[in-house]
């Protein structure tokens, strides 16, 4: 069965997952060959009697855009999730879930899946992007943030914070990024 790379971005009132709410989530489904197979959005009620981190708090103050965006048309957690497990499954291969960074993004998604639906469909399977850049450039991790990436790795999309946007951008990032690898050529 062929591999659906699923770039996921989320945004969050604080950095524990369950600690504390996932406020949107937005996934990108690419093949490997950069086609955009489908994309999912939910933005999430918070979680009965979690808090907002205040350091968290304090960044979305900077936001305004983006916390306008992931607080309109809310739902419940458990609607969103099995919507988005439903959408999981529908996808026409294996999912593997890629994020930038996959250390924060895997264990909201993980846990919020778990939690609502039962269900994982990723098991862990993760790529982290910024990890997938250390070992194309072969350079040490701490060196291989975006700025460092070569140009021609990126179209030409912005960040936004809004998580589908994200998503969208990060995948075709990491999908260039598997192209050069599969070539052969940095």
């Amino acid at each position: 069965m062929r591999e659906i790379y699923v770039s996921t971005d989320v945004e969050t009132d604080g950095p524990v997952a369950g600690k504390h709410s996932m406020l949107s989530i937005g996934s990108a489904a690419f093949s490997a060959d950069k086609n955009l197979l489908g994309t999912f959005s939910a933005n999430l009620e918070t979680l009965p009697g979690a808090l907002p981190d205040p350091k968290t708090a304090a960044w979305w103050t900077t936001q305004p855009q983006a916390w306008t965006a992931c607080r309109q048309n809310v739902e419940h957690p458990q609607n969103a999730m099995k919507r988005y497990l439903e959408w999981l499954k529908s996808l026409p291969g294996k999912p593997v879930f890629v994020a930038y960074p996959s250390a924060f993004d895997f264990p909201f998604v993980y846990w919020y899946l778990l939690e609502f639906t039962g269900e994982n469909p990723f098991g862990y399977s993760a790529i982290d992007i910024k990890t997938y850049a250390m070992a194309l450039l072969r350079k040490p991790y701490r060196t291989c943030g975006k700025q460092s990436m070569p140009s021609a790795w990126f179209d030409p999309v912005s960040h936004t914070h809004i998580a589908l946007d994200d998503a969208i951008e990060q995948g075709r990032l990491f999908c260039n990024m598997l192209n050069v690898n599969l070539a052969g050529t940095n």
